[in-house]
């Protein structure tokens, strides 16, 4: 039973970074997801794949793997780049435009 200890993205639909600070640990599956040929759900016998575990920073996700002897591997996150305007929003409604701006 392997876990894997990662810091979450942020959503793609938002600009915002909530929930991104915590680390998360969750076990890898240890056997596929099967579809129910009846009612078409996809479902496993695995109950630890249901589990996702959220701490404060990396050492403590780390050290909880180790006292409980889960074997674990840790994922960095990317760093995000920032994409800052020198005009910023206000820029789309500028009035000193030189050239011609159209949707």
């Amino acid at each position: 039973m392997t876990a894997r200890i990662y810091q979450p993205a942020r959503n793609a639909m938002q600009s915002g970074q909530a929930k991104t600070k915590n680390w998360i640990l969750e076990y890898a599956p240890e056997e596929p997801r099967a579809v129910d040929p009846l009612m078409g759900w996809t479902s496993s016998g695995d109950m630890d794949s249901q589990i996702k575990l959220t701490f404060e920073s990396k050492d403590a996700a780390i050290a909880y793997a180790q006292s409980k002897g889960i074997a674990f591997s840790v994922q960095e996150p990317k760093p995000r780049k920032h994409n800052v305007r020198a005009g910023g929003y206000g820029e789309n409604f500028a009035t000193n435009r030189r050239g011609v701006w159209t949707h």
